[in-house]
């Protein structure tokens, strides 16, 4: 993987559109989550609750998933099990050809991006419609999600405008936010409304009671799931929580962790097909509980990484992500909680440059609501990947070099003393070309050093 990687980070970098695009988000999110964590002020207590409560079902899977398919099939929903994600695109595609569909309408799932479902039901010569503005957007450009909260973080206004224009029926009168979200609701509304279908995933299955929980910014889950004759649902199995006060809880880490706001515009509880007297509704919910590794992820030192409420939050203060975007990382998944996941599900040899993809600075670890030690986690992958010899020659020789020199401290000290003196003499204080250094300053200068070690300053009993 490090040549493809190498080389999407590359682009990355050159992209000064993605630094412009991927900073007007990122950055405002990661003031907003400021302002609103700041007014918590049991923000602390409230993370380490919320921990626990994924921890305690995480620990307990198998008896809540049981207490779910008992509640939701009481409540009239049919619950399929996935072992894999061929198993649930095969159900999903199963279903649709079943209720005769031509077009489904989907409300955004990283789950379903996870499983590769868009391309299922394309396969399928099922028709599908993207009905959340970003997806709808990327589904236009033929391009993957960049991010878990805002699929396409990575066009700024201005690309997105172009891309109307060239695509819709009616395109932007001008190039405002109103105007191309007004394109895109007329480019929308009928197709949501049409569909045979519809498809979601869930932010929460709620155990005692069978229901789910989506939560969306613009109100497409609702005008996509209800009108629907078919609502199906693919949901991660780690999804569960014990009773709605459990996800009322987590509901407001979500929120604020995503966006910076109290609470999602739009929060909808499903609790099975349409009853007799009700005025609207599917006439049949099914649920797609999908495993796809989580399993095997509980089972090798992963659990705490499904802890995972898909907020966004690390990667939004990710300084890795905020300079490379998501499409760098390869995956399904970006930023710190892609590193650790996208080897989980697609295997570390493929995936082995994502956990060195990251400082350590563990940024990503102090915003995230439920705690997840995600530098911990990736220091685990590093070091498997390290013991199962995944690393290349160089490296290993390098560091083997280092280690040689480290144990010998009179020689690493002369050593680094001969280093400042080399690099403070080239480029005359800024050193653009390192030797063996390409990583770091392929994209970037390099600062030249202090005139003295911290070693040698220390001796001088400086502070």
């Amino acid at each position: 993987m490090s040549r493809a990687f190498d080389a999407r980070v590359d682009a990355a970098l050159a992209d000064r559109q993605l630094k412009i695009a991927v900073e007007r988000t990122a950055g405002t999110a990661e003031a907003k989550r400021g302002v609103a964590i700041g007014a918590w002020p049991s923000f602390a207590a409230a993370r380490e609750r919320a921990a626990a409560i994924k921890d305690h079902v995480i620990a307990n899977l198998g008896s809540y998933l049981v207490q779910f398919e008992a509640a939701a099939t009481a409540a009239g929903a049919t619950v399929h099990w996935a072992a894999t994600a061929d198993e649930a695109c095969a159900i999903v595609v199963d279903l649709c050809r079943k209720a005769g569909a031509k077009s489904v309408a989907r409300s955004k799932s990283m789950l379903g991006e996870e499983i590769g479902l868009p391309h299922a039901l394309e396969a399928a010569g099922i028709g599908r419609v993207e009905t959340d503005l970003a997806e709808h957007i990327i589904q236009l450009a033929g391009e993957r999600p960049s991010h878990i909260i805002w699929p396409a973080m990575h066009k700024t206004r201005e690309q997105v405008s172009e891309l109307f224009h060239a695509r819709h029926r009616e395109p932007p009168v001008e190039e405002s936010i109103v105007a191309m979200a007004a394109s895109a609701r007329r480019q929308l509304r009928g197709e949501m409304l049409g569909a045979d279908v519809g498809i979601s995933g869930a932010n929460f299955l709620i155990a005692d009671s069978g229901q789910v929980c989506t939560v969306t910014n613009e109100g497409n889950a609702e005008l996509s799931l209800v009108p629907p004759r078919v609502h199906i649902v693919t949901a991660g199995i780690e999804k569960l929580v014990p009773s709605m006060d459990h996800a009322v809880h987590l509901l407001r880490l979500l929120a604020r962790s995503a966006t910076g706001a109290a609470l999602t515009q739009y929060t909808t509880f499903y609790a099975g097909p349409k009853r007799a007297g009700d005025h609207d509704g599917p006439e049949e919910m099914h649920i797609v509980l999908v495993d796809n590794g989580r399993s095997a992820m509980r089972d090798a030192g992963l659990a705490e990484m499904l802890r995972c409420i898909r907020c966004g939050a690390c990667m939004n203060h990710c300084v890795v992500f905020r300079q490379i975007g998501g499409h760098a990382y390869g995956g399904t998944y970006p930023g710190p909680m892609g590193s650790v996941l996208t080897p989980a599900l697609d295997g570390l040899a493929a995936s082995r440059d994502l956990p060195g993809a990251c400082t350590m600075n563990g940024k990503c670890q102090e915003v995230c609501p439920v705690a997840i030690p995600l530098p911990t986690l990736l220091r685990g992958w590093r070091e498997k990947s390290w013991r199962e010899g995944l690393e290349p020659v160089t490296l290993r020789s390098g560091l083997g070099l280092w280690a040689w020199a480290a144990r010998r401290p009179w020689l690493y000290r002369a050593g680094v003393r001969w280093a400042i003196r080399a690099m403070r003499l080239a480029g005359r204080g800024w050193i653009s070309r390192l030797p063996l250094a390409g990583g770091w300053t392929g994209g970037r200068d390099f600062p030249a050093p202090a005139a003295e070690s911290f070693m040698d300053r220390y001796r001088k009993g400086e502070r």
